[in-house]
């Protein structure tokens, strides 16, 4: 600290204590929300160490699937597309929203298009819906309905379909990692799925995910800042020396081996490549809108809960638990699906891993002012993530699975079987059925039956009636010759 005698005076500081930056401090509140620009640099720094490893899971989880012309989308592009999206949405969140919340391609919404959408149309008719469902969500916004609608499912349902994404989303890395593999239509058995191959672990691929899932898991009960980028970096680093010294078959999508330039130009190839409204032709109007529900729904609620989470941990809201100006987050939110549609990574939304920036200080817009930064200067370093094997980066799928779980098991009133019961049937149908509609479809069927049988169907809003009469439509269509 200068004392008086020193030839530099200390920097002015506004109430708080906190210094003064002049036209950056006044439009981001940096010293009236009690902060630092250390201290947002420092987060935006944490940040994104903390969620960077969805450059690699998005690719993996997208690039792994077929379209109905069985079409791949380019790993590569796919690496540009996920970091692109990652920066234009974190940097317009934190310049619109001024909140240090980040947004990149979400898990469990990417699966709904890489498994449900994209085998039954092509990739630019499901890249197409995910962009009018962030048009809903800006109409929604734009109108005031948006809270309305939340509003309509109950709580526990709320959280019911976050922990069965997060159960889909375990199932997932598993079966990508070859830790789980499905049994072969000829051995004519019930049993869908067994350990590795032929009921065994072989390999050294299988190795390097279990010691990452071991690793990820330690890290994060020591709680350590990063746990999940620290894993993958680690595990490539170890599946690169084992791909040196050792005989191995398959690395499954991608190799091992260290590119011979890091560096490349971006590759926007699947920037803009989309149509809108081509795959209501594939499927149907119906199901084509259940598919933009879908995706809606799922974006939807996880968005919400971490907008609110976050905040509320970096102290924004107010004494009655609302955030001011929460309208411009969620707008950005719509904007950040229909962006990451029209980019064909996927449906942005907004990554509760943002609460290690929090945890580092971040409390204003600047932090993600960092945080896109860096996803930006990532768009030049796919060859380095396109190296990293499915084995080294789906333990974080494992991770994030138990973490969406023990975030929001515990909010389910379990006394109450009109919602225990529905959530119950929501969070396993989803793995179950390798499915996020059939989750949530059944899931809803079955709250406003039990509902109407124990007497409070007054209790029901009408919008959960109305799309809970769509899916049980959408259940009956082979049945009444509709498909």
């Amino acid at each position: 600290m200068p004392t008086s005698a020193s030839p530099k005076a200390p920097a002015p500081e506004q109430p708080g204590g906190a210094p003064a930056y002049g036209a950056l401090d006044r439009y981001f509140k940096i010293s009236e929300r009690g902060s630092t620009l250390a201290r947002e640099v420092r987060g935006g720094f944490a940040t994104f160490f903390a969620m960077a490893y969805i450059i690699v899971l998005n690719p993996i989880i997208l690039g792994s699937a077929k379209d109905m012309y069985g079409n791949q989308l380019d790993n590569g592009q796919l690496v540009t597309a996920t970091a692109l999206t990652a920066a234009f949405t974190t940097l317009l969140m934190g310049v619109i929203g001024n909140v240090p919340i980040a947004l990149a391609a979400g898990l469990g919404v990417n699966s709904v298009v890489a498994l449900q959408l994209a085998p039954r149309m092509s990739w630019p008719d499901a890249m197409g819906m995910v962009v009018l469902a962030g048009f809903v969500v800006m109409l929604l916004v734009a109108s005031g309905l948006r809270e309305r609608v939340m509003n309509a499912v109950p709580y526990g349902l709320r959280k019911a379909i976050a922990i069965g994404i997060g159960l889909f989303i375990m199932l997932i890395g598993l079966v990508d990692a070859g830790f789980v593999s499905r049994i072969p239509d000829a051995a004519q058995t019930t049993v869908p799925l067994q350990l590795g191959v032929a009921g065994h672990l072989n390999g050294w691929p299988v190795l390097v995910f279990v010691l990452g899932v071991l690793l990820t898991l330690a890290l994060i009960v020591r709680k350590v800042p990063g746990a999940i980028l620290i894993s993958i970096v680690a595990m490539t680093v170890l599946a690169v020396i084992v791909n040196a010294v050792a005989t191995v078959p398959s690395w499954g999508l991608t190799t091992p081996k260290w590119p011979g330039n890091p560096v490349a130009t971006p590759d926007f190839g699947l920037v803009g490549q989309v149509s809108l409204f081509g795959g209501f032709a594939k499927v149907g109007v119906l199901t084509g809108i259940l598919f933009v529900f879908t995706v809606l729904l799922s974006c939807f609620f996880d968005a919400m809960g971490t907008i609110m989470g976050v905040s509320d941990e970096a102290k924004l809201t107010d004494a009655q638990g609302q955030m001011p100006g929460i309208n411009k987050v969620l707008f950005v939110d719509g904007i950040a699906v229909a962006a990451g549609g029209a980019s064909s990574s996927s449906a942005a939304t907004c990554f509760v891993e943002s609460t290690a920036g929090v945890g580092e200080g971040a409390r204003t817009g600047f932090a993600n002012v960092v945080t896109g930064g860096l996803f930006a200067l990532a768009l030049f370093l796919t060859p380095v993530a396109t190296m990293v094997p499915s084995q080294a980066a789906t333990p974080a799928l494992v991770a994030v699975g138990f973490l969406i779980l023990a975030g929001s098991i515990r909010e389910i009133d379990w006394d109450d079987y009109t919602i225990a019961i529905p959530a119950f049937v929501t969070m396993l149908m989803m793995p179950f059925t390798y499915s996020i509609t059939n989750g949530i479809g059944m899931g809803f069927i079955a709250f406003v039956v039990l509902r109407l049988a124990s007497g409070r169907g007054r209790e029901v809003p009408a919008a959960m009636y109305a799309v809970s009469a769509v899916f049980a439509f959408y259940y009956l269509m082979p049945a009444l010759g509709l498909t």
